[in-house]
């Protein structure tokens, strides 16, 4: 037993001259697994208890747990005052010259359809029209049936709708927050719906969602000819003063007489046979438009002789497209930074 605590102690002795000695932690990583390791030397010394008597292995045990506690002490203080030291060190070695100048951050930018839209929010709203969102899940009855399309339209069909439930449909057009404008509000009424919309279409030049800017105006007096006064406004402002406009006959549900609307191709005018935006017609279909439908007037509580509207819808990221000759709508939506990052 003297044998076994003597070669305890002098491990302890040892080991603690070591550990003061200890210049970095390295070393004294080390000191602690050649002594308090799996394979250390006060575990080899341990390993010898199974020679001695029962009696006689308690003391052994307390003098090898002095002994490890004072080692476990003394490694820690040292651990410690060897972390300062480095730190220190350390700080000294790598003082920053705050009159550097920093790193210049990356800055985002809004997307090209976020730009297109608040570009022609703002052209409109110099004409007095007020901005107006509204939800995009909507009522079948909102979506459809008060802009006089009726249950049995083509447009109602699933192969076009994404029907969420019984009576709920993610709205097909923003021509719904119009009609919700009417119901909640006397005339006059001029607002501008952009938001987005869905329909079940994925190519090139569609996409399932997509995203529309609606204007309606209604008071006493409006005219056919203050539709195209101001969408010839809003085609000078956003595509150049010498922008033309053109109405052709068309047909809409909730507009009577309806119009397509064409602005004179800002690229090449018509000169250029090979043009990608026109085609070579020199002409761009840019929006659908039209006087309020009676009916809908009468179904917002209106009387139709007492006062008339126009309504006009066009397609953000098809006007975003021909602004910026984009090529395929789904560059638009990939969020692909190469892309984006040159808006």
């Amino acid at each position: 037993m003297e044998s076994l605590i003597s070669k305890i102690q002098a491990i302890g002795t040892k080991t603690l001259a070591d550990i003061s000695a200890a210049s970095d932690l390295a070393t004294l990583e080390g000191f602690r697994v050649s002594v308090l390791g799996k394979k250390g030397s006060l575990s080899e010394v341990l390993k010898g208890l199974g020679s001695v008597s029962a009696e006689e292995r308690p003391k052994i045990g307390a003098a090898a747990n002095e002994v490890k506690a004072k080692i476990e002490g003394a490694l820690e203080s040292k651990r410690e005052g060897l972390e300062a030291k480095d730190l220190e060190q350390k700080l000294a070695s790598e003082r920053l010259d705050v009159s550097i100048p920093a790193r210049k951050l990356h800055r985002g930018s809004l997307h090209p359809i976020t730009q297109t839209t608040r570009r022609m929010v703002e052209v409109l709203s110099r004409l007095g029209f007020d901005l107006l969102t509204g939800p995009e899940i909507e009522t079948d009855y909102f979506c459809f049936e008060a802009v006089n399309i009726p249950a049995d339209h083509p447009a109602r069909d699933q192969q076009d709708t994404f029907f969420m439930g019984p009576g709920l449909v993610l709205r097909t057009q923003t021509t719904a927050i119009q009609t919700r404008a009417m119901r909640g509000k006397k005339w006059p009424i001029r607002i501008l719906c952009p938001g987005a919309v869905y329909r079940k279409d994925n190519d090139a030049t569609h996409s399932p969602m997509f995203h529309q800017l609606e204007g309606l105006w209604i008071d006493k007096g409006v005219k056919m000819s203050d539709l195209k006064g101001t969408l010839e406004f809003f085609a000078k402002e956003m595509f150049g003063s010498a922008t033309r406009v053109r109405l052709r006959p068309s047909y809409f549900s909730f507009v009577e007489p309806g119009a397509e609307i064409d602005v004179s191709c800002f690229k090449c005018d018509g000169k250029d046979p090979s043009c990608k935006i026109c085609k070579g017609t020199g002409w761009m279909e840019i929006l659908g438009a039209g006087m309020v439908h009676p009916k809908l007037l009468e179904l917002a509580g209106y009387d139709p002789k007492e006062v008339s509207g126009f309504a006009f819808g066009m397609g953000i990221d098809r006007i975003a497209m021909m602004a910026h000759d984009v090529p395929d709508l789904r560059l638009l939506f990939e969020g692909d930074q190469r892309f984006n990052s040159q808006f």
